[in-house]
């Protein structure tokens, strides 16, 4: 499991394999924000096997997964607007890293979120949960 270094900065990788090296994370509910950085510790470029870490709901997971297949690598496999995105990073390549940092006010405690890479393909097997403990 990941925890907050630092109590509300949390990092994780991901590489060829389409894996995330862990597939818990959490942060205390006293940050009112929270950052996270993607590792791509893999080789291949971004439009090959390009990673992301996008935060939803466990019911919106699957229909904002399905939703950006079709937004492209322009848009980070990510609906243009897409409220139900609570946070996102860029779609990275290999040896690249990319951050995100994002409010915890509507977040609830001790709930379960999902996180997930929005890549075609990916979100089925490369995703994770997510909570404020």
């Amino acid at each position: 499991m990941a925890v907050a270094d630092d109590h509300c900065n949390l990092t994780v990788g991901a590489a060829d394999n389409m894996q995330y090296d862990v597939k818990e994370m959490s942060a205390p509910a006293s940050c009112e924000s929270i950052t996270v950085t993607l590792n791509h510790n893999g080789q291949f470029p971004k439009n090959a096997m390009g990673h992301n870490w996008v935060l939803t709901t466990d019911a919106d997971f699957k229909a904002v997964a399905m939703d950006g297949g079709s937004a492209g690598l322009k848009n980070n496999y990510i609906k243009e607007g897409d409220t139900r995105v609570i946070a996102a990073t860029d779609i990275i390549g290999g040896g690249e890293t990319s951050s995100v940092t994002f409010s915890t006010a509507g977040l609830t405690a001790g709930t379960t979120y999902t996180y997930f890479c929005s890549f075609p393909g990916h979100w089925g097997i490369m995703k994770g949960t997510f909570t404020l403990s």
